[in-house]
């Protein structure tokens, strides 16, 4: 089983000098500025905060340029140790930008927040362990290197799109009453379901036959 290398400061020492002279971001210095200020601050509506999930999102400090190598070690750890139920997501944050180079126009992506690497994860003294210790992380954000976890509403204000949770309790094959939109009062079976829309094809009957609809989520009930 694959244990998560150590620090080794020695080794680190130019890569940490580097990191060292690189400006911060002013997006993220600002919200993990106001994490270590007050870790206990409730600054956002509780409908926003509301996660019954365990797992919330922390932010690691990296060495520069060490931020997708700690992303790769972290997932190869946690699929050795089969802790994929505690550590869910690890996100090094890209944006696409045209780069003018030699004449010649690309697309390149570039790091929106250098320095940084989003995980999403049940925060526990393994889980804290395997981050911590990985080799190229520097520590956690947050008072005293405490991890503070950043709120659904946090990550939106960085601009980070996070994947989309689905909790229904339908599936193919049910039958469910349409309670909002045109489509309201009718009843249907379910022929699929479309987690990243956010949507479920109902079948309803219409000028005599059977027509596949498209419907929200939020817009269907379970009879």
């Amino acid at each position: 089983m694959a244990e998560t290398e150590t620090q080794n400061p020695a080794q680190d020492q130019d890569v940490e000098q580097v990191a060292a002279n690189q400006p911060t971001d002013p997006d993220v210095e600002k919200v993990t500025a106001d994490l270590e200020e007050d870790s206990q601050s409730q600054v956002h509506d509780s409908e926003e905060d509301s996660d019954e999930s365990p797992a919330k999102w922390y932010v690691a400090h990296t060495y520069s340029g060490y931020e997708n190598k700690v992303k790769t070690t972290i997932e190869e750890t946690v699929a050795n140790r089969h802790l994929e139920d505690q550590i869910l997501e690890v996100m090094v944050p890209t944006e696409e930008v045209s780069e003018l180079k030699n004449g010649r126009k690309r697309q390149v992506q570039k790091k929106l927040f250098p320095g940084y690497v989003m995980i999403r994860m049940i925060m526990n003294d393994d889980t804290w362990y395997i981050v911590r210790n990985t080799r190229g992380v520097t520590g956690f954000v947050g008072p005293g290197s405490k991890p503070v976890p950043l709120t659904e509403y946090d990550m939106r204000n960085l601009g980070i799109k996070t994947k989309v949770r689905t909790d229904v309790d339908f599936a193919e094959g049910d039958t469910v009453s349409v309670i909002g939109g045109i489509w309201k009062d009718t009843t249907g079976v379910i022929t699929a379901l479309n987690p990243s829309k956010q949507t479920v094809t109902i079948s309803v009957e219409m000028f005599g036959r059977e027509t596949p609809v498209e419907i929200g989520f939020a817009d269907v009930k379970k009879i």
